[in-house]
């Protein structure tokens, strides 16, 4: 799915709370973003591009570059730079030791079993949702819900939802400074549309978002709670759209989402 993200910037001091300056390795972050700043819109570039894209000079991210293909992360031409599949093992490695993806997927075939679709369990990450479990065979789907794949938050329903449960002193930031990009005509790329779904999905506690980023599809989303009734992800299916209505497969998806979701809590 063609987008274009947004590069971290470069920091001079920590942004995580409590993590004290001489514990903070800013070559490790200057690393990281270097890896985070290649997207679909800029599979290779020159060191001065990735640079500019991360708030390095031309000299630094080239010593970077070289350092990450030294250890395999990255290749290069002698000109152009772009990662190589050793940076999937950094995802990788959050799918195999994180407790929560390991402990949603008997629920999620639970959801797949009781619906006939394709359960997913999502986390928030930045403007983006990430698919961390999921359940079901795959269709032909333009975006490709796989692992570790990243859609952005306001044109799904699982992503609506997340938002729609923030702070509304952090939702309202949030607003002002993005710009809403239409993936179909069916997209709310409205400021105040917007705020009126969720607006909406904060007071029923759930979400449906339809045909927003694929045509003909939908989703419906519901929030996944731990014990301590902390808001830990979405618990979400999507389907294809065929004749049935909103109101029909709400009513066929949504109780099992629930039910699902709240005998997950207890675990979690």
């Amino acid at each position: 799915m063609p987008r274009t993200a947004t590069p971290p910037a470069a920091q001079t001091e920590p942004e995580t709370p409590g993590l004290d300056k001489k514990d903070w390795i800013a070559g490790l972050e200057k690393g990281l973003s270097i890896i985070e700043t290649f997207d679909d819109a800029h599979p290779r570039m020159t060191a001065s591009q990735a640079g500019e894209r991360c708030g390095m000079t031309r000299t630094a991210a080239r010593r970077y570059l070289l350092t990450l293909q030294y250890l395999g992360y990255v290749a290069t031409d002698g000109k152009l730079f772009w990662l190589t599949p050793r940076v999937l093992r950094l995802g990788q490695s959050y799918l195999e030791s994180a407790r929560l993806p390991r402990i949603v997927q008997p629920f999620l075939q639970r959801v797949t079993a009781g619906t006939q679709e394709i359960a997913y369990v999502c986390v928030m990450d930045g403007d983006d949702i990430v698919y961390i479990a999921r359940n079901g065979t795959n269709r032909s789907m333009n975006t490709g819900y796989v692992l570790g794949a990243r859609v952005p938050a306001q044109v799904t329903a699982a992503g609506m939802l997340l938002l729609s449960m923030r702070e509304p002193e952090w939702l309202e930031r949030w607003l002002t400074t993005r710009d809403l990009r239409a993936y179909t005509s069916h997209t709310i790329a409205s400021k105040d549309r917007l705020r009126v779904e969720l607006a909406r999905i904060r007071q029923q506690g759930w979400a449906i978002s339809e045909q927003q980023l694929e045509l003909n599809h939908r989703g419906v989303a519901v929030p996944l709670m731990d014990r301590h009734s902390v808001l830990v992800g979405a618990l979400n299916v999507t389907m294809p759209m065929g004749n049935e209505s909103t109101d029909d497969a709400v009513a066929r998806v949504l109780p099992v989402l629930q039910e699902t979701a709240r005998a997950m809590r207890n675990l979690i």
